[in-house]
């Protein structure tokens, strides 16, 4: 079993998977989104005193709080004990383009250059991610969620805004990865 579970599953499986969390999400009337938990923990510890955007009974996200944390043991679980050894497959061109960024391919998920405990160091890679962490942040908050939000919950229920929200991210991918990103990095 561990055989079949450390192979790369075909592409479908997880949209298979997605679907399915989608209907029960549906059925019991809950939406899915990552970003609803930042809030939800901020008014866990307090900020609704002072802040009215985290006023809220956040008792009743637990269950989206439990997700988050199911979601990072899984993670780990899945990179320590689950891994075959194997690089991340991608292709030629993209090889290619990331040399051509100061990027080498590594056997690991991220880039080394830019999150190994040494990049730490530059001054650069600490701006890029903090930069780019606030435009994450502030953009899910000012499309009412993130990726994952608009993307499945949203278009699941055909809601016009999360239509118009996805076309705007993959525009703005689009635009970072072959416009800006060479020029960052």
């Amino acid at each position: 079993m561990l055989d079949i579970i450390r192979q790369p599953w075909p592409w479908y499986v997880s949209g298979i998977l997605i679907a399915l969390i989608m209907i029960v999400l549906l059925f019991f009337g809950k939406s899915f989104g990552f970003s609803s938990n930042l809030r939800t923990i901020c008014s866990a510890c307090g900020a609704g005193s002072k802040i009215s955007f985290f006023d809220f009974n956040w008792k009743d996200q637990k269950w989206n709080l439990l997700f988050l944390i199911g979601a990072v043991i899984g993670g780990f679980i899945s990179s320590e004990f689950l891994t075959n050894g194997n690089a991340v497959n991608i292709s030629e061109q993209t090889i290619v383009d990331l040399r051509k960024i100061g990027i080498s391919p590594s056997h690991d998920i991220q880039p080394p250059e830019l999150f190994a405990l040494s990049s730490l160091s530059d001054s650069k890679t600490i701006f890029i991610l903090l930069a780019g962490g606030f435009l994450v942040g502030f953009g899910s908050r000012w499309a009412g969620g993130c990726t994952s939000g608009h993307a499945i919950t949203g278009l699941s229920n055909l809601q016009f805004p999360s239509l118009l929200a996805v076309a705007g991210f993959f525009a703005g991918g689009l635009v970072m990865t072959h416009y800006l990103l060479p020029y960052i990095l």
